[in-house]
């Protein structure tokens, strides 16, 4: 990992997923917070969100709904704006009436 991106205000955990990705560059990397998915994608790497995953899951047949899903991480302090909510439940096919 460039020394440069130390600097960069990251948390510890986002360093050490991205340093260990860049490890193993054909992993996928989890990651939410915008600055970090920026990093990754910057060096190359393949980057999912939370909200990737929930809609795999969907596809997969693992879980029926994620708009539960959504609303429980929501409440737990996962910021989402309205407009992505959306987006991500109309390609889960849960689009709102």
């Amino acid at each position: 990992m460039p020394s440069e991106w130390l600097a960069v205000d990251l948390g510890k955990g986002e360093v050490a997923a991205i340093s260990l990705a860049l490890e193993n560059p054909s992993a996928i990397i989890l990651l939410d917070d915008l600055l970090a998915r920026q990093l990754a994608h910057a060096a190359g790497l393949q980057v999912w969100g939370t909200l990737k995953v929930l809609l795999e899951a969907k596809t997969k047949g693992i879980v029926d709904n994620i708009a539960p899903l959504i609303k429980s991480l929501r409440g737990v302090g996962m910021w989402l704006s309205d407009q992505i909510e959306q987006r991500i439940l109309r390609l889960a096919g849960e689009e709102s009436k």
